[in-house]
């Protein structure tokens, strides 16, 4: 208002020589333009050529000039019958320097200024530049920083610009020296502030920041300590005050909340009312709500959700359920009424996928559940993004349903992907004085070339050794989910080549399989294979006696065919570092008649995520393992046997080291094998496997995104053992050297902390660990491990 009338009062005055009489305008002439073109002062003003001017027109000119902002003087003049209009262009910001800004970026700053009118090239306008420092300043409160100081200055440039520094100080955040419950008499102070998320300075105050006041923190809390009162009967509970004192050097604050806490209240009665369109008793089922039941705002919010999404399961997706509580003083009970509006049925009209830029849009689709032109089932939509998120392919999966247009019964089903790398690639190049040149590769990568196929390559060649391996699954084979895979492999290692010793025996391998799976409900299969494999032994400078044995008795080519069957579920809710859910497995190989050996092997496999708080999980997991022979072969062949250690077994011990060991053979009848009376018992393996352990999930600190990354702390146990120690794992002068059967008094165990990534050439895991029980003094530990290309 002091605006209008000063700018009323100036013109009066600018146009005094002209006032005098009135005048028909002939012409308009403008001086004193720069940058603003004279098109824009002709737009703005109300007069015209031919028109008449008079004192009231003169002044609306004036005022309808100055609203442009254009301008910070203007003068009106008359030649004769010529309007002559002198005008003083506002500068232009040349350019906005900032400086001790840290809390707030300068990019937020710059786009918080360009929102108010400040930017380069702008006409500047001062009372713009005061209102962006106070509302700085008020940011900086906000935040606790009460002594922050926002200071400005305009420097003028040539031809009519200016630069804009804006100094800051933030200084720090006043720290909270305590929080005062007032009022309280049913629940203990320390109990109630417990709840806020604002804490008093502690230990942990330098990671957290949970000492630092701030105004939304406060009211999130005061939040929190509503609805805990509401949450156990207290419906009247009421906060009268808050107050927040801050000492005079700024830098300590003190905050006081006043409550008014009133009488508990009991559910009375519960009554349904609306068109439930579903059977009553199901509603009814869905009723957390009990008469009797201390009154409780979160069970009756948490009962309006089961029954919208029990209606949204039948395609009324819009339904509107809400718990109406109706207290009564007298006897402080409550009657609570659940009002259902069901609305229309909604039908699905188009599913769209979003973000899926590798990923073709077919796999996502096969995963679907609900369908076009059906209705809007909230069931099925939920449970299409739960098949998404477990493909294991995308970091983040959300899910929108927005009314179609123009229409009340239809909505459109937008699923929004962000992909994540689903393979992992692995290169090396190494030199061994026993090996030579070593040269390694492989590649994984589960959603192959977006297809969704999981395609596996992999070769190793080196003086003395020579890999390949290749697999591939398509998870469709059939549209309804059954899946065909394919492998094959080729391993062989030639020793004659080397000049050291080396491990006490080799296998070379030639094989190829075929695998089937086959869906039995929505989180389980069966999977069966066949195989073919032609085993060729090896022996080593050192031979062990029970490979000696073995040999001796079954000889050292072997061609089998194995079939196996198995049971998979799971329901965890990612593919790739889940945080809720289970998977197991249950599987048995065996051979079959037309093998040279028969034995069998039974291989069980299990986890299970439960969120312990909002960022933290606990994961319990476990592998157990069992094979032997029958028929001619006795016990399960040495080569087949289960290893302990290292990364997904017991992290802290090296790979494959746990377990029954043996000495080399003093038998000479081998060719080649000699004795060493120094050479120290060498893993061997046994036919039982017994690993598990547990771990706590939790979010890495100072790690903005956590979808990629995952820490825990764990305990891992297990070991390995033989049913058969007793008649053949003996030395030649016949005493059991480090093998013992099964016993969970001989589990090792270790604990530590690990972290995995998922990079772009696959998951990237690290663990540091401290073994705690070792079962034997030859028991290899290894403190520091990592792997690229496997979870844990």
């Amino acid at each position: 208002m002091k605006r209008l009338l000063l700018t009323a009062v100036l013109a009066v005055l600018m146009i005094a020589e002209v006032h005098a009489e009135s005048f028909t305008i002939s012409d308009i002439r403008v001086n004193g333009l720069q940058r603003v073109s004279a098109g824009s002062v002709f737009g703005a003003l109300p007069l015209n050529v031919g028109e008449q001017a008079d004192d009231a027109r003169l002044v609306d000119a004036t005022r309808a000039l100055f609203k442009t902002g254009f301008f910070q003087d203007i003068q009106l003049g008359r030649d004769g019958n010529v309007l002559v209009i002198t005008v003083v262009e506002r500068p232009s910001v040349a350019s906005i320097e900032i400086e001790g800004n840290k809390a707030i970026t300068t990019e937020d700053l710059m786009k918080g200024l360009k929102q108010s009118g400040l930017a380069e090239g702008e006409i500047f306008q001062r009372a713009t530049l005061e209102g962006v420092r106070n509302e700085l300043q008020r940011q900086y409160v906000a935040q606790g920083r009460y002594s922050a100081e926002v200071a400005t200055e305009v420097v003028p440039q040539p031809r009519n610009r200016v630069g804009l520094k804006i100094n800051i100080n933030e200084g720090a955040v006043a720290a909270i020296q305590h929080i005062n419950v007032v009022g309280n008499s049913v629940f203990k102070e320390e109990d109630l502030t417990d709840l806020f998320e604002l804490k008093t300075t502690n230990w942990l105050s330098f990671f957290k920041n949970d000492d630092k006041y701030a105004r939304e923190k406060l009211s999130g809390d005061l939040e929190r300590l509503r609805s805990y009162y509401l949450d156990r009967g207290y419906i009247n509970m009421d906060i009268a005050s808050t107050q927040v004192s801050i000492t005079p050097d700024k830098k300590s604050v003190y905050i006081t909340v006043n409550i008014h806490e009133g009488e508990k209240y009991s559910v009375k009665s519960v009554k349904l009312s609306g068109d439930l369109k579903v059977p009553e008793d199901q509603v009814k089922s869905l009723l957390l709500v009990k008469p009797g039941q201390v009154f409780s705002r979160k069970v009756m919010t948490t009962t309006s959700e089961l029954i919208t999404r029990r209606l949204g399961n039948e395609g009324y997706t819009f339904a509107n359920v809400n718990g109406v509580p109706t207290p009564n003083d007298a006897d402080h009970t409550v009657d609570i009424l659940f009002a259902v509006d069901p609305g229309k049925r909604a039908y699905v009209n188009r599913i769209n996928f979003r973000g899926n830029t590798k990923t073709a849009d077919e796999v996502l689709r096969r995963e679907m559940r609900q369908m076009e032109g059906g209705w809007a089932s909230t069931y099925l939509i939920d449970q299409s993004k739960t098949r998404l998120d477990r493909l294991g392919f995308f970091k983040e999966v959300n899910v929108e349903t927005p009314a179609v247009p123009g229409t009340d019964d239809q909505v459109d089903v937008n699923y929004a992907v962000e992909e994540q790398a689903s393979g992992s690639i692995t290169a090396s190049v190494g030199f061994a004085q026993s090996a030579g040149l070593i040269l390694g590769g492989s590649i994984s990568q589960n959603n192959f070339l977006g297809t969704g196929n999981k395609v596996s390559i992999g070769l190793t060649k080196s003086e003395y050794q020579t890999r390949y391996n290749f697999s591939y699954v398509d998870p469709y084979f059939t549209p309804d989910g059954v899946s065909l895979g394919y492998s094959a492999f080729y391993r062989k290692t030639n020793y004659d080549d080397l000049n050291v010793d080396v491990a006490s025996y080799s296998v070379d391998s030639l094989g190829a399989g075929i695998n089937m799976g086959y869906p039995i409900s929505e989180t389980s299969r069966l999977n069966f294979g066949l195989s073919v494999q032609k085993d060729e032994i090896n022996t080593g400078t050192y031979t062990v006696d029970e490979i000696f044995d073995f040999l001796e008795k079954e000889g050292d080519n072997f061609t089998n065919f194995k079939a196996s069957v198995g049971w998979s579920e799971s329901t965890l809710n990612k593919g790739t570092l889940p945080t809720r859910g289970h998977s197991q497995s249950l599987t048995l190989e065996t051979t079959i008649p037309g093998s040279d050996l028969s034995f069998y092997k039974l291989d069980y496999r299990g986890q299970l995520f439960h969120p312990i708080t909002t960022n933290t999980t606990l994961r319990l997991h476990s592998e157990l393992g069992y094979g032997d022979g029958y028929g001619s072969t006795s016990g399960l062949p040495f080569y087949e046997n289960y290893y302990a250690g290292g990364f997904n077994s017991v992290r802290g011990f090296k790979d494959s080291t746990l377990g029954p060991r043996s000495t080399p053979s003093k038998n000479d009848t081998i060719k080649g094998t000699v004795q060493d009376p120094d050479q120290d018992p060498l893993p061997f393996g046994g036919n039982v496997l017994i690993t598990g352990g547990a771990e706590i999930l939790f979010p890495l600190p100072f790690i903005k995104d956590q979808r990629s990354i995952r820490t825990s702390l764990f305990w891992d146990v297990g070991n390995v053992f033989d049913t058969n120690c007793g008649s053949t794992k003996t030395t030649v002068n016949g005493e059991k050297v480090e093998c013992n059967g099964p016993d969970l008094s001989g589990l090792a165990s270790s604990v530590g902390v690990g972290v995995t990534w998922v990079t772009a050439l696959g998951p990237l895991s690290f663990a540091l660990a401290m073994p705690v029980k070792k079962p034997d003094n030859n028991t290899e530990t290894q403190v520091f491990q990592f792997s690229l290309g496997q979870t844990f």
